[in-house]
């Protein structure tokens, strides 16, 4: 591994060949180190075959290669290789603990407790599944400076709430909320616990038992990985009492014509061909960052962070930034100029080579809260410079003077 961070760049073709780049949304997706890509390119060349299927040796192979993937994946987030499921992404993980547990557990006048800085793939499943159980979403609200106000918690957690939904990092904000403190509440009145990892598992240390939760999501993609696959963990005796979340081969036990019976989990809710590639390049991610240490990851980006906001706050008094000051703060900064829309800013900065998003960010509620209809997104990940900073610092002081008159 190469002695700093900035030298991992190299390791990225797409930005090795665009050095002229400036990738400020890995908070979307992120970009792919080379011995992914390879992986990925290996595993179609060298082992492709329909794996826990094929009585010959091509098959075996493949299907080991899977399944060393998902240990590889339990290291990554300290957990038992039986406790994690691959899925195609947060959402998808999100979708089936609301679905395979909230219709089957939630009833009339339950409470299905979340925050208001919520990504969507954390309440629009649970809306849906409300509306078919009578359960009723409440959320915990947040301070100004974008911290969750704990203390409502007292008058929120009561008997009713069945389940406490919460992200880790807040994929806007970059606030990380204390999970650990807040899941010690929430078992305390039997609710159960999921967590949208989505933005902590790329960037941080997560060792899932010590956060107390039960469920922890994460995608593939915002972590050096293939899109299209993703990991739900679940605490082993949660997962044991869950029913399927699709039906079809590789899920079952036994299938007759008028019932089936189901295998034992992960593979219970890994029905059909899974993405074997996917996984393995998974895998190779994660690989590759507890190579660089994920405590490195994150100093890292608490450095570009601090370094940006003081910049900003020193050279654009026209910006106005969201979010909590301090180091419980993942490497995002959401931010406004003047009156423009943000993604009239978004695009001026695109014609300065700089790739930011602008939106909502899949969070309404929280935009709500904080009062605009949306903001611009910078976000920072392990192959993100300063001099990535300074130059978007100095598009930004042109988009400010190009739009002078506007603001």
């Amino acid at each position: 591994m190469p002695e700093t961070l900035k030298d991992l760049r190299q390791d990225f073709p797409l930005l090795a060949r665009h050095p002229e780049l400036v990738y400020l949304n890995s908070a979307a997706t992120s970009h792919k180190p080379l011995r992914v890509i390879e992986a990925l390119a290996r595993y179609y060349g060298e082992q492709n075959a329909s794996i826990h299927r094929g009585a010959y040796a091509l098959s075996a192979r493949a299907s080991e290669a899977y399944e060393e993937a998902r240990r590889t994946l339990a290291r990554f987030i300290g957990a038992q290789e039986h406790e994690v499921v691959f899925v195609r992404n947060t959402t998808e993980a999100l979708n089936l603990v609301a679905y395979a547990w909230g219709l089957h557990n939630l009833r009339e006048g339950d409470v299905i407790l979340l925050t208001e800085m919520e990504h969507h793939a954390n309440l629009v499943p649970w809306h849906l599944v409300a509306e078919r159980t009578g359960a009723v979403v409440r959320g915990i609200p947040l301070h100004p400076e974008g911290r969750l106000d704990l203390s409502s918690l007292e008058g929120l957690l009561t008997e009713r709430v069945r389940v406490v939904g919460l992200t880790h990092v807040s994929n806007v904000l970059g606030t990380v909320n204390p999970v650990a403190q807040i899941a010690r509440a929430a078992r305390a009145v039997g609710a159960l616990v999921v967590v949208d990892g989505a933005q902590s598992a790329p960037h941080m240390p997560v060792r899932v038992r010590e956060l107390g939760a039960d469920f922890y999501a994460f995608s593939g993609h915002k972590m050096l990985g293939p899109t299209g696959i993703g990991v739900l963990w679940g605490r082993a005796e949660v997962l044991q009492e869950l029913p399927p979340f699709l039906g079809g081969g590789g899920m079952i036990r036994e299938v007759y014509m008028d019932r089936s019976t189901y295998a034992a989990p992960p593979a219970r809710f890994e029905a059909g061909t899974p993405a074997v590639a996917e996984a393995i390049g998974l895998a190779t991610a994660a690989e590759y960052l507890m190579e660089v240490g994920l405590s490195r990851v994150w100093r890292h980006e608490q450095e570009l962070l601090q370094y940006a906001l003081k910049r900003l706050d020193e050279e654009l008094p026209e910006v106005r930034t969201f979010g909590p000051r301090g180091t419980d703060r993942g490497g995002v900064i959401p931010f406004t100029l003047g009156n423009l829309h943000a993604h009239d800013v978004a695009t001026a900065l695109d014609q300065h080579g700089i790739a930011v998003r602008a939106g909502h960010h899949c969070a309404q509620p929280l935009h709500r809260r904080l009062g605009v209809p949306a903001t611009v997104r910078a976000s920072f990940y392990i192959y993100t410079t300063y001099e990535d900073i300074d130059r978007f610092i100095e598009a930004l002081k042109k988009v400010r003077d190009f739009f002078k008159g506007w603001l």
